[in-house]
């Protein structure tokens, strides 16, 4: 399936796109997929001023109207979803049944805006005051730029874009330089959304910018006509980016890394534990923020456990390969840097005297330019520092305890709060988990993996804080107001009992 087919089967052109600043390679074989204009400060400069430009517009058109945009363009996204799948794949590595998968999670992002858009409303609260009627109302905030990764490259945006629009916000939206060419199919498409909705209002509430290195994210980061940076990546970048933003009082939403942790009581039910953690350890080829990194095995069971997870991953190792092929179960990594972290962690795990299995690269005469691994297995006795630090790739750190507490202090002893999960038929330790569980998400025999649209997204520590998606997350891309009105026909009387009188 190549770029030019996929790009005919949605009906899309990017040749408007199209220059020498960028190349973008597909990490199925390595080939070159395209080669892009990069975005300057002029041109920079100009989409931001079309933004602004746009809010000024948009914020003025009713909520429930703006829900119509949304729900047009969850209808192109319904009818474009297995080319759109096939370009995520093509471009980022998931297999296909992932690509589809994130797709599904725009079109239920855009469902969740459409009833949000009927739904937004603040509180009218009681006054002190005779004759005064207290209010807090939601108003839109402004520009909201997006910064996504490459392992969602088109599915975080549309958590971003969906909540924001119907906010009443206008969105740019810099990806990955890694994946580019599916946030301009999905700019297009929602551009022909626009098309369809008719509304002058609408045109420029979405744009996106080009970069490769840091210069345009720098420009997005310090630029004071942006009211909110939505920024999803590694820590390190949020460390620089969270900074930034405070320093000139903007607003950020950050979600960055993840060491997610799974914990295995002696009452668990093996046969929903397996692949549970099958899933949640080599989806995405280990690329996500969710991923399954580390697994607390109760000592009495882990010897017997572990032996069931070394088998299951050996018949993982069979379905390594091209994710476009429905065979397939893992993927490339996304290029030779992520590859050579993944070897570099394992020999450091090695030094410290873990037992691995797995970890070697594969199919490496069929794919040269390719980097395919085998998901690693490391056994540990206990919690080395090498764990503590996320690794993007296949690395699945499995260590014994002895009894729950500890499991959830081991859990817990990492700078990383996004996801957790245990798996237990005992209601009491699955209440004290979620109760001591320091991640935004604690899962109870389900894996760390595959958050659904309706919950908030995000977690504590250094995983920066900030949600997405459904919940009330949306209040984020709004301003906070609270208006108190008088309806009396005598001078009013003062908050606190003031007396102020000549």
């Amino acid at each position: 399936m190549s770029l030019k087919n996929i790009l005919s089967e949605l009906e899309i052109n990017i040749k408007d796109y199209e220059g020498k600043s960028l190349t973008v390679h597909s990490p199925i074989n390595g080939e070159k997929l395209a080669s892009l204009a990069c975005d300057n400060k002029n041109s920079y400069n100009l989409k931001i001023k079309k933004s602004a430009e746009a809010f000024k517009k948009w914020r003025d058109v009713p909520a429930p109207k703006r829900g119509e945009l949304i729900r047009i363009f969850g209808d192109e996204l319904r009818k474009n979803k297995p080319a759109l799948g096939k370009l995520v794949t093509l471009e980022c590595g998931k297999i296909y049944q992932e690509g589809l998968g994130e797709i599904q999670e725009m079109i239920d992002i855009c469902d969740f805006a459409v009833g949000l858009s009927r739904q937004i409303g603040g509180l009218t609260l009681p006054s002190e005051r005779p004759n005064h009627t207290m209010q807090e109302n939601w108003l839109p905030l402004g520009v909201v730029g997006v910064i996504s990764a490459f392992n969602f490259p088109a599915a975080v945006w549309a958590w971003n874009l969906a909540l924001a629009v119907v906010c009443g916000d206008s969105v740019i939206w810099k990806p990955s330089e890694k994946t580019p060419i599916i946030a301009i199919a999905c700019q297009k498409i929602f551009e022909r959304a626009v098309k369809i909705f008719g509304d002058n209002s609408a045109k420029d509430i979405s744009q996106i910018i080009i970069g490769n290195g840091a210069e345009i994210g720098e420009l997005l980061v310090n630029d004071n006509r942006i009211a909110l940076i939505s920024a999803t990546g590694s820590t390190r970048m949020g460390r620089i980016v969270g900074p930034k933003i405070a320093d000139r009082f903007g607003r950020s939403l950050l979600e960055l890394g993840g060491n997610n942790a799974v914990i295995v009581t002696q009452s668990a039910d093996l046969n929903i534990v397996l692949p549970s953690i099958l899933f949640g350890a080599v989806g995405t080829a280990g690329q996500r923020c969710t991923t399954t990194r580390r697994v607390f095995i109760h000592e009495k069971i882990y010897n017997d456990f572990y032996s069931k997870l070394k088998n299951a991953y050996s018949k993982i190792n069979g379905k390594i390969g091209n994710p476009l092929d429905p065979k397939t179960l893992v993927g490339p990594l996304i290029d030779k840097n992520s590859f050579d972290i993944m070897q570099k962690s394992l020999g450091i795990a090695k030094k410290a005297g873990a037992e691995i299995t797995g970890g070697k690269r594969v199919l490496e005469k069929e794919y040269k330019n390719a980097y395919y691994v085998e998901p690693a297995l490391v056994k540990l006795k206990k919690q080395a520092d090498i764990v503590k630090h996320e690794t993007f790739a296949p690395i699945l750190y499995v260590m014994p305890y002895k009894n729950l507490a500890e499991a959830i202090e081991m859990q817990n002893d990492v700078p990383q709060g996004l996801s957790s999960s245990i798996f237990t038929t005992d209601l009491r330790e699955a209440e004290i988990f979620k109760k001591y569980s320091d991640c935004g998400i604690a899962n109870v025999n389900i894996g760390t993996s595959g958050a659904e649209i309706g919950g908030a997204f995000g977690g504590e520590k250094e995983t920066g804080g900030g949600r997405e998606s459904g919940s009330d997350s949306w209040k984020i891309y709004m301003r906070r107001q609270t208006s108190t009105t008088y309806y009396g026909a005598t001078p009013p009387a003062l908050a606190q009992g003031i007396k102020f009188t000549n």
